[in-house]
């Protein structure tokens, strides 16, 4: 694991830790987001170095989840067999929407340091930490479509 994910790992668990999102979230989806939150900077850099691993490891923890994480499961697959950035960028939205649904499922509002975003452009969400923002599904061709929205 990179030093980055490593950081991204220990800033989920400490936001979630301190703003007291439901005692009992799940370590699962501690580690979903952490790896979320790696593919959302990578995409929005235009990078894919480790999308592929990051998707299957999202997969791997949101088969934890059961029934609750199956919608995960199936957008990481798509994820993961996405041929170039293009595809991946498509395929990031129905993760990014199954990603929000389970984390609002779990009680997560108005979490600390964790921002949501909507792309009108590509009509998805996604979540990040950066507080500007910095659009996934365009990258650097238009970093900053989109605006954040309250996490409900």
């Amino acid at each position: 694991m990179r030093i980055w994910n490593r950081g991204v790992m220990v800033a989920v668990l400490g936001v979630l830790a301190l703003v007291g999102v439901r005692a009992e979230a799940s370590e699962p989806m501690k580690a979903i987001v952490a790896s979320y939150l790696d593919m959302q900077q990578q995409l929005a850099g235009d990078k894919t170095d480790t999308v592929k691993a990051q998707a299957h490891a999202i997969g791997e923890q949101a088969a934890k989840l059961e029934k609750a994480g199956s919608a995960i499961v199936s957008a990481a697959a798509n994820v993961e067999k996405a041929a170039d950035l293009k595809a991946v960028r498509e395929a990031f939205g129905p993760l990014s929407d199954a990603v929000v649904a389970a984390a609002k499922a779990d009680g997560w509002t108005d979490v600390s340091g964790l921002k949501l975003a909507y792309c009108p452009m590509v009509k998805h969400t996604w979540l990040q930490t950066a507080n500007s923002l910095q659009n996934p599904y365009f990258g650097k061709a238009m970093p900053t479509c989109g605006e954040f929205r309250p996490m409900q």
